[in-house]
């Protein structure tokens, strides 16, 4: 029996044990509103990597403040942030996944009220400790605040914004970093025509449009050194006629491959209120059609709950990794339960010796 799920996969310096990953997914568990990892941070991605997943991302971290989703998310623009990372780093790698974060700006979607913990929604005003936002272009995503532009010397700030962030994250012990420009935060808004009426150098034509991010991956590149792997996480769909379909975000990746991202990771939507036909991997054809015509290693994700779905999904060439999010959150020992659905002969290695005894 084919056991892909558990063949390492190797990525430039990095080699993770399995190809059984688990996505970036916030928390919104910073209560001292500073971008300070706590005690949830640690035993939450201690858990997951416990667990025997090959590689856990940590959930979308802001590289500036008004950069946050909302003001309980984590940050990485000081080296307090970083120093209250690297033991939960320290802890993921000594469980045996590799440790990897998302570095992200939410733009014009940022400020917002966080998902859980509050009878509120949308877009935290300035009293309430909320923030300006800033977009490519001042239209807001419907009903948030409108966001103003943002001129060319912020972007380059924000370009080394990034830079620094990535900085900390290798000074924190992590083994690879992901780019955020999915999901309707700001990098996927620069790409989008959606979202994005400017009309320099950061807008218009498709490469326009991708300089901010291409500039963004060239400078975490010459921060993090050419054998730590960067990955990008991409909307290849805006699912709206008018916006991102998968002939343009396989050339946006044909690009990133040419600016040395390692893979890409392939979500879709979010942008723009969109109706998108959910189902068991619905998000998969994405990342086959990245993989197959961009000629770069990608993650699927998207409702893969099952281990012969999972196993299918790189059986066929579809995708390098499979991301396991909320299966994950549902059940930490996914990894283990698969090995033994498809009969993995070393499933027992998979669980900490602590442990054993629960599957024997």
């Amino acid at each position: 029996m084919s056991h892909l799920l558990f063949e390492p996969i190797s990525l430039r310096g990095m080699t993770a044990r399995n190809r059984i990953w688990v996505p970036p997914m916030c928390q919104y568990s910073v209560e001292s509103l500073d971008g300070v990892a706590g005690q949830w941070h640690q035993v939450h991605y201690g858990s997951l990597a416990r667990g025997g997943a090959g590689a856990v991302i940590v959930e979308a971290t802001g590289v500036v403040p008004e950069g946050r989703i909302s003001a309980k998310d984590l940050g990485l623009w000081n080296d307090e942030q970083r120093d209250a990372l690297s033991p939960i780093v320290a802890f993921m790698k000594d469980q045996g996944a590799a440790a990897g974060i998302q570095l992200a700006h939410a733009g014009r979607k940022a400020s917002n009220w966080p998902e859980w913990g509050t009878d509120n929604d949308g877009s935290m005003s300035i009293a309430d400790g909320g923030w300006e936002t800033h977009a490519p272009s001042a239209i807001p995503f419907p009903g948030m605040i409108e966001p103003r532009a943002l001129e060319d010397s912020e972007i380059e700030g924000l370009v080394q914004s990034f830079a620094e962030s990535a900085r900390r994250a290798m000074e924190a012990g992590f083994d690879f970093v992901e780019i955020h420009a999915a999901h309707g935060y700001l990098l996927h808004e620069f790409l989008s025509p959606l979202s994005n009426e400017r009309t320099d150098n950061y807008g218009g034509s498709p490469e326009n449009r991708a300089r901010f991010l291409l500039e963004v991956l060239d400078a975490v590149r010459a921060e993090v050194g050419e054998s730590v792997p960067v990955l990008v996480r991409i909307s290849a769909t805006d699912w709206t006629d008018g916006g991102l379909t998968l002939d343009d975000t396989v050339q946006i990746s044909r690009w990133l491959r040419e600016h040395s991202a390692d893979l890409v990771d392939v979500s879709t939507g979010a942008n723009v209120p969109a109706q998108i036909p959910v189902g068991p991997g619905y998000q998969v054809r994405f990342a086959d059609g990245i993989r197959n015509r961009a000629g770069i290693a990608t993650a699927a994700v998207g409702m893969i709950n099952e281990p012969f779905q999972a196993e299918q999904i790189l059986a066929t060439g579809q995708a390098d990794v499979v991301l396991i999010g909320r299966e994950m959150l549902r059940d930490p020992h996914f990894p283990l339960r698969a090995a033994q659905a498809l009969r993995y002969k070393d499933s027992a290695t998979i669980t900490p010796p602590q442990y054993g005894r629960a599957w024997r």
